[in-house]
């Protein structure tokens, strides 16, 4: 058979298209020839108060994210905003507008703010007469359609739309999508027009179908609805506007690590206590976790915050539970929840309510019926709530793990065979109650099988929990300790705790929470004891006021980074090989069958450096150091090496400075003493019995069993009588009676005949005073105090306060005097406290004196005052060195008790961060008080007009109370030509054999000072061998001429600069053969004029 063979078809000449530009977009100064480009958005009378209330949340994301500067204008009462020359996208000004223009409309923060972060949303609005004239009744009813019952038909419309909807009387909002606000609209006229709400429903349910169908058949749709899910917070499961922060999940775990959503995790998680910060500062609190590297924020609940009294719940303002975990999981991060509900925490009475004392036969922590009965109550009503709100994971919510009783393994056995029984019923109550995710119980050695027991303390490297299928997990890595009055404060240096928790990963551990990772402050009576101090602050990563704790915070977060680096290689495999490099020296390496290998190289001699070969490569550890190595090659970070500023902050004690030299002591008071007000008046406090409220019982009554809790302050107040037989006697005799107690906690104050005796403090301890007496009738009055509520320990029921034993008068001629069984007046509480004279509507009923300046001061008095506060965000600090013990409150809101107890002069030495650490190894403040400074939240303020009562028990003036703004003022680096290159080099793209090549890349000194403050100043700069510490630097035989020029240039004027370690960066090598380092000290100002809260009146 022929074939034929033909000719292909002519080639078509093929049409060459030039390519699209890709411009980047224009930033701020390159547009309008460089001029600032403004936006006004006017405020409504009604949203000035909402405005004023959230605007940390608006000032935060504009000023911080979006690059844009924004003020508020009092006397054209709107909202400014303007480009900056660091604006990366003039489009953000106009998204900032609109942000802030549907935050005027009545939209809620959480939704307005989608405008900034997602493109091709709007907002449209149109007004119900638009649609139909309607007047009166009818047009009532027409919003009443519009809104449901509750809002059900509102709610209902935007969870089908994903929308989100304001009616604002006649007018209607719609927050969205194009086509999804058509579809609302299109809704809302139907019921403006009278359609019922079944037939509206109806319909939305099939344009919801198609509208479903259509996104999960196109790829792209899928990922767009995801991430409106997130940023516009829609629930599916429910018809409350609330939020859905994930995706649902399962969370379980293995013997390796926590298994999220199907795959093995590497965790990081920071405490976070939300009543011991205002919920103003939890948004930023959460962001500053974020940013340091946190996956995971831990709270503990607080039961008596809760339920004050038995059956009444308090879930508002700091106790807002459900807000803080919804902010935690708004930010994309997880919740771990422990419940307890005893949580020691250095917090009032361990978390317990008082009254739970007085429950019929109650025995705290134990196989008490009783105990158990109001336990599972209360902790069935925290999981109860956390299933309502859809906070567990498998429901879209941030919590993956709850805990069940706290540290319940050390006093276990203090209850016997009763201790372990509760123990498992415990456990088996929690799993029973349904939460769906993991329950752990720490340093619970014999937790059930479906518990995971897990590690507390200073190091956990060597913990492994009590079964193979459970993970390795470290709940409090103390990264500080807690201080109690008249005690030094103690510090954890930086390099040892990365020490430590890089050793925990090294060595199979999976999830490691910072105790405390924000310590925050004991507001009003909720500090724990006895006698621990009001701040909180725990020598944290984020300090009380909420500032990051350099270099600490800074160093935790490349380590952080370095542990991310290795996390595909950590679970990969269950186990790592252990290879020894010395004595003293070790590896740990994680390597799969394929490409992925991580090393952790650690050096536990806690004196010498070491050079060890891992691998056919040298590596140099420093002492007492751990090197993190991602691809088993290159380090990425050792523990001992800070890359990390050093701030230093303008109020308080300049922590730092001392633990490098204690000889140079540097207390960080204001340049000018700002006193809060030279105008005072005053009120006395009754010495005894003040009230009709008294009561009269034979013999001493326990403390507790008397105020329930309701004051610290119990007067016990008896009548003796002296013949002239004994004054004859003790007169002749040249001595004085002396009154005793067997054992008093914590405080107790003595009068006799109203006058001032003497005082004695303690746990528990015996008490001697010398008293005058006169003949006839004397009355002895006690002023029993509490200062914190035992918080840890088995039996804490039986704790109690006030007196025990004996109260006796000795020194009488015919033998000792036993008042013990006599008539005592019980007086509960101060008069002030009874009167509120804290109060912001106090009304005048109580009349005030005004304080002359020359004043006798006396003791037990109320002091009062009107003071104004300066703009800015920055938070504030109360000054009360000058005054010796008390309370005190600012606008009503009680911010705690103060004492001016020095601490021991001894004790305090240059802190070596080598070698295992204890509270009592890096103390600083030795012969000074205890505490000085007192956080006030921004939120307590208003521009002026501000309220301040102090009740002082001792005999001290409130002149010299001066305030301040509380703002890193300093800050220093110092980096080494042979520190690990910066981290965000791990980030760029391998090379072509699989490797990340870092020979070309330098290492980097970051610096920056708080938001909305600037570097004003280059203090010390150079580059060589520079010799000292922050804030006593000074020049080696070594130094770049222009040192202190290439720094400036790259950082005056700037919230934040980095510099390159170099020779290239300083124009040449100033001695060649030696190891460079750049020390840097700069000044850290505030701006001249301030956007903040305070400006608003």
């Amino acid at each position: 058979m022929d074939v034929e063979a033909t000719s292909a078809p002519p080639r078509q000449p093929t049409v060459q298209f030039a390519q699209k530009p890709n411009f980047r977009p224009l930033k701020a100064h390159e547009i309008s020839d460089g001029q600032i480009q403004f936006r006004k958005v006017s405020v409504p009378p009604h949203r000035y108060t909402p405005l004023k209330k959230a605007w940390l949340e608006i000032y935060t994301p504009i000023y911080e994210e979006m690059k844009i500067d924004i003020r508020m204008n009092l006397k054209a009462r709107r909202v400014e905003l303007k480009t900056r020359a660091d604006t990366p996208d003039v489009s953000n000004l106009q998204k900032c507008a609109d942000f802030v223009h549907a935050f005027m409309l009545g939209f809620d923060i959480i939704d307005a703010v989608a405008l900034l972060r997602m493109d091709e949303l709007y907002v449209e609005s149109f007004e119900i007469k638009d649609v139909k004239t309607l007047r009166g009744e009818h047009l009532s009813r027409a919003i009443g359609r519009l809104s449901g019952k509750g809002g059900k038909t509102k709610f209902a419309i935007e969870n089908a739309t994903r929308t989100r909807i304001v009616i604002a009387d006649t007018k209607i909002h719609i927050l969205g999508s194009f086509a999804n606000i058509k579809v609302a609209r299109d809704s809302l006229c139907s019921l403006i027009l009278g359609s019922p709400a079944a037939k509206v429903y109806s319909k939305l349910r099939a344009v919801s179908a198609r509208l479903a169908e259509r996104l999960t058949q196109s790829p792209i749709g899928k990922m767009g609805f995801i991430f409106r899910r997130v940023f516009l917070g829609l629930f599916v499961q429910s018809l409350i506007v609330a939020g859905e922060f994930f995706k649902p999940f399962n969370v379980s775990y293995d013997g390796r690590a926590m298994i999220i959503d199907g795959e093995r995790r590497m965790l990081i998680s920071g405490g976070i206590h939300y009543p011991r910060a205002t919920p103003e500062m939890w948004p930023d609190l959460i962001s500053k976790s974020k940013e340091g590297g946190v996956d995971v924020i831990e709270t503990y609940v607080f039961w008596n915050g809760h339920e004050p009294v038995r059956g009444q719940y308090d879930f508002k303002g700091r106790y807002d539970l459900v807000k803080f975990i919804k902010q935690v999981g708004s930010s994309g991060l997880y919740l771990f929840l422990r419940i307890g509900p005893y949580v020691c925490a250095e917090w009032n009475f361990g978390g317990f309510p008082v009254w739970l004392r007085d429950v019929p036969g109650i025995e705290f922590r134990t196989d008490n019926m009783p105990f158990k009965e109001e336990m599972q109550r209360f902790v069935k009503k925290i999981v109860d709530l956390m299933q309502k709100e859809s906070l567990f994971s498998w429901q879209g919510g941030p919590i993956i793990m709850l805990q069940i009783e706290n540290e319940y393994g050390n006093i276990e056995n203090s209850f016997g065979p009763k201790g372990k029984d509760y123990m498992r019923w415990a456990a088996k109550m929690a799993v029973g109650l349904g939460a769906g995710v993991p329950w752990v119980m720490c340093k619970q050695d014999d937790a059930p099988e479906y518990i995971i027991d897990t590690c507390n303390g200073y190091y956990c490297d060597g913990f492994k929990p009590n079964s193979n299928n459970k993970p390795t997990i470290w709940t409090e890595n103390w990264d500080g300790w807690y201080t109690s009055w008249g005690d030094r404060v103690p510090h954890r240096p930086a390099q040892d705790i990365a020490f430590a928790v890089a050793r925990f990963f090294q060595r199979g551990g999976s999830f490691q929470n910072y105790y405390m990772y924000f310590g925050g402050t004991n507001f009003g009576r909720s500090a724990g004891g006895p006698n621990y101090i009001t701040s909180y602050d725990y020598d944290a990563p984020i300090d009380e006021y909420g500032l990051l704790r350099q270099p600490k915070w800074g160093h935790l977060k490349d380590l952080h980074a370095a542990i991310k680096l290795c996390e595909p290689a950590l679970v990969a495999v269950s186990s790592p090989q252990y290879v020894k490099l010395g004595p003293k020296q070790e590896a740990h390496v994680y390597r799969d069958n394929g490409s992925k290998c991580s090393a952790f190289l650690a050096n536990i001699d806690e004196h010498n450096s070491a050079t060890v070969k891992f691998l056919n490569q040298a590596y140099t550890l420093p002492p007492w150091s751990v090197s993190i190595l991602p691809d088993c090659r290159n380090i990425a970070f050792n523990t001992a090496k800070i890359g990390a500023q050093t701030s230093i902050k303008n109020v308080g004690f300049d922590e730092v400075s001392y633990l490098n030299d204690p000889a140079n002591l540097k207390l960080m008071a204001p340049y000018e003493v700002d006193h809060i007000s030279r105008t005072w008046s005053f009120v006395r406090e009754p010495i005894g019995v003040w009230s009709d409220s008294n009561f009269t019982y034979q013999g001493i009554l326990e403390h507790l069993n008397v105020t329930k809790g309701q004051s610290d302050y119990l007067w016990y107040t008896t009548r003796i009588y002296i013949s002239d037989e004994d004054i004859s006697f003790w007169e002749e005799n040249q001595v004085s009676p002396v009154l005793t107690i067997d054992s008093m906690r914590d405080l107790v104050y003595i009068f006799v005949n109203g006058q001032f005796t003497g005082s004695a403090k303690g746990k528990w301890i015996k008490v001697f005073q010398p008293v005058d007496l006169i003949q006839g009738y004397n009355d002895i009055m006690l002023l029993s105090q509490t200062v914190g509520l035992q918080n840890y320990g088995a039996f804490l029921e039986k704790d109690g306060a006030g007196f025990r034993g004996q109260i006796k008068l000795k020194g009488y001629k015919n033998g000792d005097l036993n008042i013990t069984e006599f008539m005592w007046t019980y007086q509960v509480g101060l008069k002030g406290e009874s009167l509120k004279l804290y109060a912001i509507d106090e009304h005048g009923s109580t009349e005030w004196t005004e304080l002359p300046p020359d004043a006798i001061a006396t003791r037990f008095s109320w002091y009062k005052t009107y003071f104004d506060v300066s703009g800015g965000l920055d938070p504030v600090a109360l000054d009360l060195s000058s005054m010796g013990k008390g309370q005190v409150w600012i606008n009503g809101h009680h911010i705690g008790r103060y004492w001016n107890l020095n601490a021991p002069k001894d004790g305090c030495q240059a802190c070596d961060y080598r070698g295992a650490y204890d509270s009592d190894k890096c103390v600083t403040g030795c012969g000074h008080p205890t505490q000085s400074w007192y956080h006030i939240p921004r939120s307590w303020l208003q521009a002026s007009n501000n309220l301040f009562v102090i009740f002082e028990e001792t005999e001290k003036n409130p002149f010299e109370i001066s305030i301040k703004s509380s703002f890193t003022e300093t800050v220093c680096g110092e980096v080494s030509e042979n520190h690990p290159p910066p981290l965000h080099a791990w980030l760029q793209p391998k090379s072509s054999n699989g490797t990340i090549s870092l020979n070309n890349t330098v290492p980097e000194m970051h610096l920056h000072c708080d938001a909305g403050h600037t570097i004003s100043s280059v203090k010390f700069a150079s580059y060589g061998t520079p010799q000292g510490s922050c804030q006593n630097f000074s020049r080696g035989n070594c130094h770049a001429a222009n040192s202190v020029s290439v720094v400036s240039q790259a950082c005056m004027g700037r919230q934040s600069c980095s510099i390159s370690i170099s020779n290239t960066a300083f124009g040449g090598d100033p001695c060649r053969g030696v190891v460079k380092t750049l020390s840097v000290e700069m000044k850290c100002s505030p701006p001249s004029s301030s956007t903040g809260l305070s400006q608003m009146k």
